[in-house]
Parts: C-alpha cells; structure tokens; sequence
C-alpha cells in the first residue's frame, strides 16, 4: 500500500473520471469493489484545480486522508497533505480544491445528495 500512496504511484494509477450530477474535475481509483449488498467503499480520489463534490449527507462514516494538494469544506476548514477528516453520519458538507487534490476516501455507507 506504502508504493501505492508514493507521488509517483499517484501519477501512474489508472483514474476514471467520476461523473455525477453537482460534481466537477474529479477522477477515482477503486481500491476494491463489494457486492451490490456491502455498501462500503475505499478509493482514490482526485480533484483537478477548482474541482468539486456535490453536497451531500452522510448515512455513515467517511474518512479522508489528505494525500497531495489541499482540500477544503464548505464550512471553512481547510485540509493539508496528512491530515484526516472525519464526517460523522447525518453530516452534510461540499468539498472543493483550489489547488487540486488527491484522497484516500473510505466510506462504510453511501451519501444521499441535497439541495
């Protein structure tokens, strides 16, 4: 896993850009697939400069660790190379990049969109 997470691995990893409505300049990188039944997911995550996610709720756990580039919430916090954000379920936030960013993102349920 260390190799996987090395800047250079980073540029060769085989991205898809991810495509749904509300977001913009993201690509990911499944780190394994469940079945249709396992709702859990963890995967790479990059945002090209001035990128963003949709706004969403939370039905259970995220975490994200800051890999390169710096990641910013709506609500003003903004994120570094190594740190890790925690949003907690029923938590509804928009993540952005000026800069562009790469993630380590791991999600035990999926998120609903909001309005």
């Amino acid at each position: 896993m260390r190799d996987l997470l090395s800047p250079e691995a980073l540029d060769s990893v085989e991205w898809r850009r991810w495509h749904e409505p509300g977001r913009t300049g993201t690509a990911i990188h499944a780190l394994y697939e469940t079945a249709d039944d396992q709702p859990a997911t963890a995967q790479l995550i990059r945002f090209d400069p001035g990128a963003h996610g949709d706004l969403h709720e939370h039905l259970g756990y995220e975490l994200m660790f800051v890999l390169q580039g710096e990641l910013l919430n709506d609500n003003g916090d903004r994120y570094g190379v190594g740190d890790l954000v925690i949003e907690e379920p029923g938590s509804v936030h928009r993540i952005s990049t000026e800069t562009g960013c790469t993630l380590l993102g791991i999600r035990e349920a999926p998120v609903v969109p909001t309005n």
